[in-house]
């Protein structure tokens, strides 16, 4: 299994990994440990590159299935690093700093509709506009959609660092609002990933976040659609 240093740290930029299985066919290569986040939950992969003794391999996709995470590599990049070589890992910033942005917000802001009867349905997460949907029957979903978007930034108006630590399934289950899925449950795993903002949100993820939620900025409601009839799919971005 490779080990996902972005969880412990999200800002990490770079490492050292060694690369442990290559498939030719599809052109990737499985590595150690990387920086890279895979997609999942809604949040798209990293992109970047693989570098070692002058070579340089561009990284078009990250995916995770069985524990096993492979970083697709453009073909144009050449022949693929070899099991067992050391290579030089390095995500595009650029791209990631938004992402963990909207995914933070897109936290506060599912609370704040949570607290108003709204269950989450889907979400993508996107670097310029994400998308969350929401299985609401209140008769004035946009006037609540409206007032939890209010709501959500005046809570990003604060500072308030964020807390990411494990608990026992059962345990974390126990505690109101932590899964904000409508009929989804985490993982069946012994162990969740706990992402707390305190005072606003805690629930079980698996994703990259900001360190505090000053870094955030605003959020600017940009269109609700319906999606059949309990359902709202609406589209915001960060100002």
């Amino acid at each position: 299994m490779t080990k996902l240093l972005c969880l412990d740290d999200a800002y990490l930029k770079e490492c050292s990994a060694t690369v442990t299985a290559v498939d030719e066919a599809s052109k990737r290569v499985q590595l150690d440990q990387t920086v890279f986040y895979p997609t999942g939950g809604g949040v798209p992969c990293d992109f970047g590159t693989l570098s070692a003794n002058g070579s340089l391999w561009k990284v078009s996709d990250v995916n995770k299935k069985d524990g096993a995470v492979w970083h697709v590599l453009d073909p144009a990049s050449g022949a693929l690093p070899a099991v067992g070589a050391v290579v030089s890992v390095q995500i595009d910033w650029d791209r990631r700093y938004p992402l963990i942005r909207m995914h933070t917000a897109t936290h506060v802001f599912a609370s704040m509709m949570h607290n108003r009867g709204f269950a989450i349905t889907g979400n993508q997460i996107g670097t310029d506009q994400t998308r969350v949907d929401f299985n609401c029957e209140t008769g004035a979903e946009k006037e609540v959609l409206e007032a939890g978007v209010a709501a959500a930034n005046e809570q990003l108006r604060q500072s308030v660092e964020l807390k990411i630590y494990s608990l026992p399934r059962e345990e974390a289950l126990k505690m109101p609002g932590m899964v904000k899925l409508a009929d989804k449950l985490p993982p069946a795993v012994t162990e969740l990933r706990i992402v707390e903002i305190p005072g606003i949100d805690t629930q079980a993820d698996g994703g990259c976040h900001v360190r505090n939620v000053n870094e955030i900025g605003q959020i600017r409601l940009e269109k609700i659609e319906n999606k059949g009839s309990k359902n709202k799919r609406v589209y915001f971005s960060l100002v």
